[in-house]
């Protein structure tokens, strides 16, 4: 690859393809139980693919400061089980019938089998990671789970009803900027980085990781279904207020913020229609604020790796900001 900014996402892919593969194995191979149920629906969820991006940014950041060695390969499985993990549980707790564009894991095995199978990869993940045989791992890795934890169930206390710009931030941070800033970290302890680097590390993916889930809850509300690959506006649906709406709830008329807390509160469409919220959001540009909040957040994650001497790995890391924020799924 050349010197100069990488570009696209294949350029990307093609730096990390064969650890990317390794980590794939690796997930495989750890995801087999001697219970025929936990093994299927650890390959059904597996095979579903994704972006991949969580053991990407890990794989980054351990090159980006030297590090060359196979823990990242193990650790990358390890963070995308705990990934895995958490979506098996949240298709539950939001009773989701699709998850990219598949029926979810829990319309084939049922709430039961799927509540045990996220709970066994979560346990998997910690014994993979104890082959590092190193408590920093472990201590980011508890802390992670017990933050998303913390989460889910912080947002249930908020369904139906509206939130302030801090509780949604609160919020989206324990969802998914905690995997995204210990991915980063973990990238770090492996090089044997630590102090004021890994900091900065953190706080990369940590801007990173809000500047994902903002764009994310605004393509939950503009995207078609087609592209999505699951129901649209299944926020507002399950009575979430993310950051569009929640500054439309703020800066728009008495009607507008009645409709809203109309949809919140119902949890459906059926007296006041996702065209009309659109509508709302468009009159007040709501997304538009939304979307500078991202632009903020990835210019931010952007700074944080100032200090880090330049390298294809770190070009990479620039570039990946970029990606977030302009994707369309």
């Amino acid at each position: 690859m050349s010197t100069t900014t990488i570009a696209t996402a294949k350029e990307v892919f093609d730096l990390l393809h064969d650890d990317l593969r390794a980590i794939e194995r690796e997930f495989g191979d750890d995801a087999v139980s001697s219970v025929k149920a936990i093994t299927e629906i650890s390959d059904y969820l597996r095979e579903g693919g994704g972006k991949r991006i969580r053991p990407s940014l890990l794989l980054l950041s351990a090159k980006s400061q030297g590090y060359s060695g196979g823990g990242m390969v193990r650790l990358g499985a390890v963070v995308e089980m705990v990934h895995t993990a958490t979506l098996v549980h949240d298709d539950i707790i939001d009773a989701a019938d699709t998850r990219r564009g598949r029926p979810s894991a829990n319309t084939t095995w049922g709430n039961s089998k799927c509540v045990l199978a996220g709970d066994w990869l979560y346990m998997q993940a910690f014994r993979v990671a104890l082959e590092e045989r190193n408590f920093r791992v472990l201590d980011l890795l508890i802390g992670l789970t017990q933050q998303m934890v913390e989460g889910e169930l912080l947002q249930m206390e908020t369904l139906g009803r509206p939130v302030t710009e801090r509780e949604y931030n609160d919020l989206i941070y324990r969802k998914t900027a905690c995997l995204f800033e210990v991915s980063m970290r973990l990238g770090s302890v492996l090089a044997k980085v630590n102090g004021k680097t890994e900091a900065s590390m953190g706080e990369y993916g940590h801007a990173l990781g809000l500047a994902f889930q903002i764009v994310d809850d605004i393509l939950d509300l503009t995207a078609s279904e087609e592209v999505l690959g699951k129901p649209v506006a299944s926020d507002l649906r399950e009575g979430k207020a993310t950051l569009a709406v929640i500054h439309s709830l703020e800066n728009g008329t008495p009607t507008d913020r009645e409709a809203i807390l109309t949809v919140l509160t119902d949890q459906n469409f059926e007296r006041v229609t996702h065209k009309e919220i659109l509508a709302i959001l468009s009159r007040n540009q709501s997304v538009d604020y939304a979307m500078n909040i991202a632009f903020r957040h990835a210019e931010r994650a952007r700074a944080a790796l100032a200090s880090l001497p330049d390298s294809d790995f770190k070009r990479a890391l620039l570039w990946v900001p970029d990606f977030v924020v302009a994707r369309d799924k």
